[in-house]
């Protein structure tokens, strides 16, 4: 993305966009930790496995804070 867009492109602010990619990205991130984990669990691995389900765990509470203050901050320009 160019840094000199400013909505006028796409329609929607820069900052607007940056949470739904930030949320988004979470989100995706989440869904690819479920493949690690159990590729970890079926390893035997269980340290991994661990591992992966706080960071799975850290996705979604970003995905849920980016949700929230993107539901506040486009409830807030209606």
């Amino acid at each position: 993305m160019s840094s000199s867009e400013s909505g006028g492109t796409t329609g929607t602010k820069d900052k607007d966009y940056d949470i739904i990619w930030f949320t988004e990205a979470c989100l995706s991130n989440a869904l690819r930790l479920e493949t690690y984990i159990q590729d970890a669990e079926k390893a035997g691995d269980d340290e991994l496995a661990e591992f992966f389900r706080k960071a799975q765990h850290d996705s979604k509470k970003g995905a849920e804070q980016g949700k929230a203050l993107l539901a506040k901050r486009l409830s807030a320009s209606s």
